[in-house]
């Protein structure tokens, strides 16, 4: 199989339709879960915790986020036939196989896709671990951990990695890697990715070969945003990103 930066970048080759490729990539972030709405409120107000008991990989769509999910599978029954996923690769954690459980019934039931579209559960979409900064508001790393709050200023949110956790550029090695097994499967077709916002923005940071600065100058993923990459000359080319008119 060619290297990843023949697949993201195109062969220098003239033979570059041989690159295996999806024909369409589409990435969205799960919708509102219960854990943005509670972050919300205590980033703004200063609070030092969130009522929240359950795992990361545990926590659920709120109701607004079960509706951005049916907006969603909307967006994907409106696609050209031909753009329209033929199957979903998934994080694991709850709210984004909710959401692309909720979008692929909407867009079924739409005539869309088929009943029963297959979805590929995968832990390397999986949202990044933050160690031991879990479930933390900015008001208690600030209080509780001055040192690790002083060292992620210094190194950047790229590298900066904390206590049992991943850094950006930790996950964008799992995206690689990813890449690499989508691109031999799925050659031809049309894919989905349900996953979370620090992983759509690293799709695009490896997908599009961004600088440091230019990654952080992107604004925050929104909840059931939809980007698209298509096939293009040998790579994946931009064409949509983090867009929410059909919310």
């Amino acid at each position: 199989m060619p290297e990843l930066s023949t697949i993201l970048n195109g062969s220098p080759r003239q033979d570059r339709a041989a690159v295996p490729l999806p024909s369409v990539l589409i990435a969205t972030r799960h919708g509102q879960s219960i854990a943005n709405v509670e972050f919300e409120l205590a980033e703004a107000t200063g609070a030092l915790s969130v009522p929240i008991t359950c795992r990361d990989a545990d926590i659920p769509l709120s109701m607004l986020g079960q509706s951005q999910a049916q907006a969603f599978g909307r967006w994907w029954a409106d696609l050209p036939s031909a753009d329209r996923p033929r199957t979903v690769w998934c994080s694991p954690y709850v709210r984004a196989a909710e959401t692309a459980r909720i979008a692929v019934a909407q867009a079924a039931g739409l005539g869309a896709v088929p009943v029963g579209l297959p979805v590929r559960y995968d832990e390397r979409l999986r949202d990044r671990e933050l160690g031991v900064l879990e479930m933390l508001p900015h008001a208690a790393i600030e209080k509780h951990h001055p040192e690790e709050h002083a060292r992620r200023r210094k190194l950047g949110e790229l590298y900066y990695r904390p206590p049992g956790g991943e850094s950006w550029s930790d996950v964008a090695l799992r995206i690689r890697d990813l890449l690499r097994d989508l691109c031999a499967v799925e050659q031809g077709r049309p894919v989905l990715l349900v996953a979370h916002d620090n992983v759509v923005l690293m799709l695009r940071y490896v997908l599009e070969q961004l600088t440091e600065p230019q990654l952080m100058e992107l604004a925050p993923v929104r909840n059931c945003s939809a980007s698209l990459w298509r096939a293009q000359g040998g790579r994946l080319a931009p064409e949509l990103w983090n867009g929410v008119e059909h919310l």
